[in-house]
């Protein structure tokens, strides 16, 4: 049998993730050993004894870099001339950040086959776009009526930035990365995008069929149905346009239009842990589901930023925080539960235990300049501090990424923390809905059509929900539809290959108790192979969604008592899973 060209580039490319996630990951048996004042010799000679090897000597702050056996850790760390052994954390170029929602649609998989949605416009209708945004330099687009490149509410813009943002050194990257030509049609506008109607709906439609598009994205709905508006999509359909609508935000199951007509892709949202979210409506017309809780995404204004020594930092302002600057060196809070000696400081604090006015209230009374409160989970959030409550000090939301590499590597340096907002700039927002799903979808098909460009929009379709991941009830469900859309299987689909997992399993997965201090236990994670991004799992329940595949991950946690925990790591989404391992404390 006569196989296909990409459907063979597909196989190999699995291979290739496989050997290069195994290949390329940090040693997780790397160390930093802390020796007292004049035993470094002893502390080096015990290193080398333990069958250790020495990478790095830090005299200055009386350190070596060596990988160990794990079984020689103990030893190390009661050697009478050692201070202290712990993790020499992997480090990674800041930059440009990959959403959760990027990975987990399987987007990367299919651009390493070449099918990143070259030659397929999308037309998106929203509010415009802010096409001079830095995320959108080089992409294609043409817009109606005049104005079209302008966005004052950054709805469209969101929209667009989860479909095309450029893959560059800046901001995030989209579904298809800069490769799709977008065609933009305004139909909402002012600071709260307004509304708009089925008449301007469906003549907004007919212009991106016009304009050559083979993908509409709505991101836009209503609670009443419209005879014209119906026989307009469906005569759309029967043109080859593929149209792609949200489901809707109010939570419950009544039906929103256009994406209830049957000729309209209906999609629901779904969060980082793939489970549906609270606002998303569930009816008999959803048909596929993507990420659209806290979808990172580009947008035309700027309601915070954060700069520490030469980088720039995405952030959010919490609501009610005042809009204000301030300057200051960069320490740590911990999680902030009390106020500390931050007279002047900008101060980091961890998400949890308090809320986040009771954080800002404790850096205030601390002296602190600014409050950056960072997620005590993977990504980014948008905080508010309560109803009528205006902090005095800026506060702005950070993502547990960023937070954490701020603590390890920034503290001391200068930090300029700012909640006075921008317009008509290259911000970035996270932003919740079944509009920030939709165009996941529409981002899919047109990487889809990329792979074949003879297919009908039809059979686009098809591969889409035909190689959709099964969540919920088995089979179609109301939540959920056909499941979480999977760019990659559809696009093996579309060229005739079988929609299977890009990817083998994670194999030999290994887990080790590094340190138990103060009620903390650190557990240490190394695996080999598995897909680009991986969830991991302790004790059936997911503590990291959709993280980039290094083959290690260190696990922190609080505990009482002894006990042991039990940990699996899956490719991203799926049930492909590795052995599991238990450690014990």
């Amino acid at each position: 049998m006569k196989r296909h060209p990409l459907v063979a580039a597909l196989a190999a490319a699995a291979v290739l993730t496989v050997a290069s996630a195994s290949a390329a990951q940090p040693d997780p048996n790397r160390v930093l050993v802390r020796f007292k004042p004049g035993a470094g010799p002893q502390a080096e000679n015990a290193v080398r004894g333990a069958g250790g090897r020495v990478h790095l000597k830090l005299d200055r702050q009386r350190v070596i870099a060596v990988s160990v056996p794990a079984q020689a850790l103990a030893g190390l760390r009661n050697n009478p001339n050692i201070e202290y052994v712990e993790p020499d954390a992997p480090r990674y170029a800041l930059g440009q950040v990959t959403p959760y929602g990027i990975n987990n649609v399987q987007a990367p998989q299919a651009w390493s086959v070449g099918a990143e949605g070259q030659g397929v416009k999308v037309c998106v209708i929203d509010s415009g776009i802010n096409a001079a945004h830095e995320d959108f330099a080089g992409v294609a687009m043409t817009g109606y009526p005049s104005g079209w490149n302008n966005d004052s509410c950054g709805h469209g813009t969101h929209v667009a930035g989860t479909i095309a943002a450029v893959n560059n050194t800046a901001g995030v990257v989209g579904v298809s990365p800069g490769k799709v030509s977008l065609h933009i049609v305004k139909v909402f506008d002012g600071a709260s995008c307004g509304w708009s109607y089925a008449s301007t709906l469906v003549d907004a439609a007919n212009r991106c069929e016009a304009a050559g598009a083979k993908v509409i994205n709505m991101s836009l709905g209503g609670s009443t149905s419209s005879t014209t508006e119906k026989n307009a999509f469906a005569d759309l359909n029967a043109k080859g346009v593929l149209s792609i609508a949200a489901a809707g935000n109010d939570g419950n199951n009544r039906h929103s239009y256009p994406a209830s007509y049957d000729s309209v892709v209906s999609v629901a949202a779904v969060d980082q842990n793939n489970v549906k979210a609270d606002f998303s409506q569930y009816t008999s017309q959803v048909e596929i589901a993507a990420p659209g809780v806290g979808v990172l995404s580009t947008y035309p204004l700027r309601d915070a930023s954060l700069e520490v020594g030469a980088a720039n930092y995405i952030v959010s302002a919490m609501t009610g925080t005042v809009q204000k600057t301030a300057t200051g060196g960069l320490v740590d809070g911990g999680r902030c539960t009390a106020p500390g000696g931050w007279a002047g400081k900008v101060v980091l604090c961890e998400r949890g235990d308090i809320s986040f006015v009771d954080k800002v209230n404790a850096v205030t009374s601390g002296g602190g300049v600014a409050a950056i409160v960072y997620n005590n989970a993977p990504g980014g959030f948008s905080g508010t501090l309560g109803d009528g409550v205006t902090s005095t000090i800026p506060a702005l939301s950070l993502s547990q990424e960023d937070g954490r590499a701020l603590v390890a590597g920034a503290l001391g340096q200068s930090a300029n923390a700012s909640t006075v907002a921008e317009s008509n700039t290259s911000g970035y927002a996270y932003l919740d809905g079944t509009s920030m799903a939709t165009p996941h979808v529409a981002g899919a098909a047109a990487v889809v059509w990329s792979a074949n460009p003879s297919a009908t929009n039809d059979q686009v379709r098809t591969a889409l929900t035909g190689t959709a991941l099964d969540l919920g009830a088995a089979g179609r469900d109301t939540s959920y539809g056909y499941g979480l859309v999977r760019t990659f299987a559809a696009a093996e689909a579309i060229v005739g290959g079988g929609g299977g997992e890009p990817a083998t399993a994670p194999t030999g997965l290994t887990a080790q108790n590094f340190s138990t201090r103060k009620g903390r236990l650190e557990n240490r994670l190394a695996w080999s192979g598995g897909d680009v991004a991986v969830d991991v799992f302790r004790n059936g329940g997911k503590v990291a969604s959709s993280i980039n595949n290094t083959g290690a991950y260190t696990d922190s946690l609080r505990v009482r008592g002894s006990g042991s925990v039990t940990y699996k790591v899956c490719n991203a989404g799926t049930a492909s899973c590795s052995n599991q391992v238990s450690v014990s404390y």
